[in-house]
């Protein structure tokens, strides 16, 4: 059972905005084809009725001819959608049923019929963590999806299989199959199946009450497996700069701003917004991640990576931090009992900790079973550890709960993710995986790193050179906004996501470079030096370093 596939929408995607509803279905109605027979319209997670209502009404007002099907597993919603739309459309055929549109085909019952000329949808959101290690590996398997997945992903692989060549797929749903690592199998099907229309990322404007930034997604299906040109994609955050220099427009709502289709500054009330429109950018694989591109990005991208000598990938594997995923055990500073011995604990950098390019403690102490023996990761044996045993035996039921990582033959007061011991003695990089400006700081304290970071480690004064070089590049504001047009992952309030797939692509020049040698140079002393005044000096002489040896003159 999936609990959040029936709750309400701070849970699951159950509930649509009536606002959020119309604009989806005015968006359908101009890509719908006349037919001489009604057109069957089919939403398979309809809740309580409002996308379907939405589009009946646009098709009613159109005068096109429709009939209605839907589904959702929970009878109470079903009811409810069937007496709306048997109310204000009673010259249509309504066909609501009471199923669970992903258990068919995981129970072999899956035999859809392509009957759907136009689905509308906004299918639950539920990620691996939450569906369960089982249940989302049945799932993968069932539907040929690879890593972490989200429920909507099968969702949009059954609607797909369930609608006629030429019919018409627009869906709400998370952005995060936009840009991650683990969208990208979601990504190459539907490049696969669709002419895409258009994708609008509604990022963080929180159309509803949910934790989830959503996307809109416009297709048509291919008759075929063919390449068709992309469409238009447009993107619309919470502006976050004070820099008021650009044009600013107005708008009634969000929806009326994304109509106008116009790049700038958009004020709506007292919040400004930044939109951005253009093409999808299919110059990657077919699982490249999916931005805008627009004459502005692909001018600066082109740019900045004709004077690239290579990417951070080509030097460094980028690593993320520790993680227990029982945090509530291993952070714990309750030792009313038992505290483990002094070898069982580590300093650790958090987000917390990274700060203008500087590593900040205190540092949080955490409680780490691994030690380096021969250059080689080992577990400290709790026998040999009375304190330690007892405080582990405290939390043995807890810890065991965990039942991947006693599946993987690890020991149950281990880490699901423990990284290798060797590597913390040397100097690393290390920086915060969500924040609204670049974090990246130089660390030679040895300590661990967080589950909330990532971290590269030089081994020799080579790499140490090429961490500094990265340093200066990675903190700078023409890489930000080269990672925002390369990647299209703002998040909520401004905040970025900087995550491995990502920041391993960052350009980097010949380090062998005069403009290389000056960055260098340069931010190695920006962090020797401590004076607040003399530092903002530095950056902005690191600013203009960076331009220079990418060839950006303004």
């Amino acid at each position: 059972m999936i609990k959040k596939y029936t709750d309400k929408k701070k849970d699951g995607t159950t509930f649509t905005p009536v606002p959020l509803a119309d604009f989806l279905a005015k968006k359908l109605l101009t890509y719908i084809r006349p037919a001489d027979n009604p057109i069957m319209i089919n939403d398979p997670a309809c809740g309580d009725g409002a996308l379907l209502m939405a589009l009946a009404g646009k098709l009613s007002e159109a005068g096109i001819q429709f009939n209605i099907s839907g589904s959702d597993k929970n009878p109470s919603f079903t009811d409810q959608t069937v007496k709306q739309l048997s109310n204000r459309f009673a010259d249509s055929v309504i066909d609501i049923k009471c199923k669970d549109f992903i258990s068919e085909r995981l129970g072999g019952l899956f035999s859809f019929e392509k009957v759907n000329d136009v689905i509308i949808a906004n299918p639950p959101y539920v990620r691996t963590q939450v569906l369960g290690a089982e249940y989302a590996k049945k799932i993968a398997d069932s539907f040929g999806l690879t890593g972490r997945i989200d429920l909507y992903y099968p969702f949009l692989i059954n609607m797909t299989e369930s609608l006629r060549p030429g019919g018409l797929l627009g869906v709400i749903t998370s952005n995060r199959f936009l840009t991650t690592k683990s969208g990208a199998d979601i990504r190459a099907y539907l490049l696969r199946n669709y002419e895409i229309l258009e994708i609008i990322d509604l990022g963080d404007t929180k159309p509803f009450d949910t934790a989830v930034l959503p996307a809109v997604f416009i297709g048509r299906k291919k008759p075929c497996d063919d390449e068709s040109k992309s469409h238009k994609f447009i993107s619309i955050y919470e502006s976050r700069s004070s820099d008021k220099s650009g044009l600013m427009h107005t708008g009634v709502d969000i929806y009326d701003v994304i109509n106008q289709e116009t790049d700038g500054l958009f004020r709506i009330g007292s919040q400004e917004y930044v939109v951005r429109t253009g093409m999808l950018d299919r110059s990657g694989n077919a699982g490249s991640v999916w931005c805008i591109k627009s004459e502005e990005s692909s001018s600066l991208i082109t740019k900045i990576e004709s004077k690239m000598s290579n990417r951070i990938s080509d030097f460094f594997k980028v690593r993320v931090g520790i993680k227990s995923c029982a945090d509530d055990v291993f952070l714990s500073d309750d030792f009313t009992e038992h505290r483990p011995e002094d070898v069982w604990f580590r300093d650790m950098i958090s987000q917390e900790n990274i700060d203008g390019g500087d590593i900040k403690g205190p540092l949080p102490r955490v409680i780490y079973p691994y030690y380096e023996n021969n250059g080689e990761k080992a577990v400290l044996d709790i026998d040999v550890y009375p304190e330690a045993k007892a405080f582990f035996t405290q939390h043995e039921e807890r810890l065991k709960r965990r039942s991947y990582l006693i599946k993987s033959k690890k020991k149950w007061y281990e880490y699901w993710v423990p990284q290798n011991p060797v590597l913390w003695k040397y100097p690393k990089l290390v920086w915060a995986d969500i924040s609204s400006e670049p974090r990246f700081a130089i660390d030679y304290t040895g300590a661990l790193v967080n589950g909330n970071c990532y971290w590269i480690c030089g081994t020799s004064s080579e790499d140490l050179d090429m961490l500094y070089l990265i340093l200066g590049i990675a903190n700078s504001k023409l890489m930000a906004e080269y990672h925002d047009m390369k990647f299209n992952n703002k998040l909520y309030s401004g905040k970025r996501r900087y995550l491995s797939q990502y920041v391993e692509q960052y350009p980097l020049p010949d380090i062998k470079s005069d403009e290389a040698k000056r960055i260098l140079h340069l931010t190695k002393e920006f962090v020797k030096c401590k004076i607040s005044t003399e530092r903002n000096i530095y950056k902005s002489r690191i600013e203009a370093a960076v331009k220079a040896a990418f060839g950006i003159t303004d």
